[in-house]
């Protein structure tokens, strides 16, 4: 792994992880999960395309806002 870190926070505990491969998964608890091409919103499954490192944190943050999450 390139990266790991794991934060708990009072609601959800948030996973990133990235490896080598540029293999990702980044979780807010069960209720938002990103992981190597699929977006996972509330159990509902979705294609998603990796741009940068930058955009897909700023989709993760979006979909955990839009769930009512607070990440920090």
């Amino acid at each position: 792994m390139i990266l790991e870190e794991i934060v708990v926070l009072g609601d959800a505990v948030v996973r990133i992880g990235l490896d080598d491969a540029l293999r990702y998964r980044l979780s807010y608890g069960e209720h938002v999960v990103y992981e190597n091409g699929r977006r996972t919103v509330r159990g509902r499954s979705t294609a998603y395309e990796f741009k940068s490192v930058e955009k897909l944190r700023y989709d993760f943050e979006r979909d955990v806002e839009a769930q009512g999450g607070r990440l920090g």
